[in-house]
């Protein structure tokens, strides 16, 4: 699919050149040689886009590109060297030609190599794979790590209250009361936990006792922490638990709903108290962490809880395949035997949907979307704030009803988060716009989205939505012409003009300054960005040009 414009421009003004992206000027040229080592560092990042023809310091800027005139020449030649797709296009973008080669990333199990050399970046270097990196690689092609046996160790290396813990979740939430009359050895050959006469690794860290895990599996270990202020280092409480999940995961949460404070949202009579901590949010996110995190490192589990924040740092980066940009639209579960075990007892669901309804809660709550800031190739990081950002917004899904609500799906909360928080929605949601705008949950004014007029009625905030809404189309253009009439002795640069209606963007400004050009308002001299303009209609002198900002 080609890229659009404006997914160009959301690259450009993404915050900083991550492993996805690697910006090039290449004004005149670029080396195909080089061109194909950055596609295959890419690939052995997970996939990403070598960009030519934009400025790679911030801010970036489209500088266009001479290089690669035949691109489809360039995709075949790369298909010769490499034996993989390369899909390279062009970009014909207002301010130049820009130049993108996609590299897909690589198998999974395999790390792509180019002369002999596996290749990944350094800042703006391509240097060699570290040993340790081949090896993580190579690791992925490994069998499900929980699912293989621990020898020579019985049912005695259970804990009791494990098994019988989760005995008692899988015959309450499955509806199957026959659960509870199995045999130990029946209830956890029907798991997935004990195959061939063995314990599985995933039984023992679920269902395994104290001692059973320091001599077998001393890594599935979960430290929590509190702390009574961002500034704290010392921690004010400290457990360890280091027994089967079933266990003590009830315990947990129960310390950390001990401080977890209600927050009061007040918005004219509406009122309404909610955990700084939803509970479902943060049980999904210790699932997570039991269930993806890489027990064959020496790590443990941090559980951080502060007032306003919670963070659960777990050993191993995201399983192959897995980034937070895709984390709600892919599912790769690192430890599957795990994974099926929680899935049988449905605190777990096959589909993934519980990272959904993290997000969803979220959202719902007016809280911050997940946070996974301090995630690498070694460890996850994931931080739940806890403030309730916008009242109002908690609100506004009230009106729109439970009935409504119930249709949405998660890329639906997500438009409208970005919607009340005035951020650009992405073009991977761009799908989910018309559904909303014809249930009459936002609308669009010009090139912008907004929460709907009617409902901003009905919370009695119509000023709220006109202030959101900005001015009207005639209201922006007498405000160009005032200031131009303003300046009428030297001229108004564009520069300028966009400083009037910042709101606008450079683009529909140009637009709004045609559309005066053409009524006589106004007119240029000039040539395109050294032209200024001036009120009334063209009548220049014959040595000063008149054109058009371009």
């Amino acid at each position: 699919m080609p890229t659009p414009i404006t997914e160009l421009e959301r690259w450009l003004n993404a915050p900083r050149e991550d492993e996805h992206l690697e910006f090039k000027e290449a004004k005149l040229s670029f080396e195909f040689q080089k061109a194909l080592d950055y596609c295959v560092a890419l690939a052995n990042e997970g996939g990403g886009k070598l960009v030519l023809g934009v400025s790679n310091a911030r801010p970036r800027r489209i500088v266009g590109t001479a290089a690669f005139p035949d691109v489809q020449h360039a995709r075949e030649q790369a298909w010769q060297v490499l034996r993989r797709r390369i899909d390279v296009e062009e970009v014909m973008h207002p301010e130049g030609r820009v130049v993108v080669f996609h590299a897909l990333s690589r198998p999974r199990g395999e790390a792509l190599q180019r002369d002999g050399r596996y290749l990944m970046r350094a800042g703006e270097q391509l240097v060699p794979m570290s040993f340790d990196r081949l090896q993580q690689i190579a690791a992925e092609s490994e069998p499900d790590f929980s699912a293989g046996a621990v020898a020579q160790v019985g049912f005695d290396a259970l804990d009791a209250v494990a098994v019988e813990n989760f005995r008692s979740v899988w015959a309450t939430r499955s509806g199957n009361p026959a659960v509870r009359s199995l045999s130990t050895a029946q209830l956890l050959s029907d798991a997935g936990l004990f195959v061939g006469g063995s314990l599985t690794r995933a039984a023992l860290i679920l269902l395994g006792s104290e001692d059973a895990l320091r001599q077998h599996l001393a890594a599935a270990e979960v430290i929590f922490e509190y702390r009574s202020s961002d500034g704290s280092l010392p921690y004010q409480q400290r457990l360890e638990f280091r027994r089967g999940f079933f266990a003590w995961y009830e315990e947990l949460w129960e310390r950390i709903n001990l401080r977890n404070d209600r927050q009061m949202v007040l918005d004219g009579l509406f009122r309404v108290e909610l955990p700084t901590f939803d509970e479902a949010v943060v049980r999904e996110a210790l699932l997570n962490a039991i269930s993806h995190r890489d027990y064959r490192r020496p790590g443990s589990v941090f559980v951080r809880q502060f007032p306003r924040r919670l963070e659960i740092v777990s050993p191993g980066g995201f399983p192959p395949g897995i980034t937070p940009e895709n984390v709600l639209d892919r599912q790769e579960p690192r430890n599957r035997c795990i994974a099926e075990a929680l899935s049988r007892c449905r605190l777990v669901e096959r589909s993934g949907q519980g990272m959904d309804r993290m997000y969803e809660r979220l959202i719902r709550n007016s809280q911050p979307r997940p946070d996974f800031t301090g995630t690498d190739d070694h460890q996850v990081s994931l931080i739940l704030h806890g403030e309730i950002g916008n009242p109002a917004f908690v609100r506004f899904l009230e009106k729109l009803g439970a009935e409504r609500l119930e249709s949405f799906t998660t890329r639906d909360y997500l438009v409208l988060d970005h919607v009340q928080r005035e951020e650009a929605v992405p073009d991977t949601l761009r799908a989910q716009v018309k559904r909303l705008i014809d249930l009459g949950a936002i609308e669009r004014v010009g090139r912008r989205l907004l929460l709907s007029r009617a409902l901003y009625g009905q919370l009695g905030e119509r000023g709220t939505y006109t202030r959101k809404r900005g001015l009207d189309h005639d209201t922006n253009k007498a405000l160009l012409v005032k200031h131009i009439r303003e300046n009428a002795t030297e001229g108004s640069p564009l520069a300028d003009l966009v400083q009037v209606l910042p709101q606008l963007g450079q683009r529909r400004v140009q637009l709004l300054l045609a559309e005066m050009r053409r009524s006589g308002e106004v007119h240029p001299r000039g040539l395109r960005r050294w032209a200024r303009w001036y009120p009334g209609p063209e009548h220049g002198p014959p040595n000063a040009p008149d054109s058009t900002v371009s």
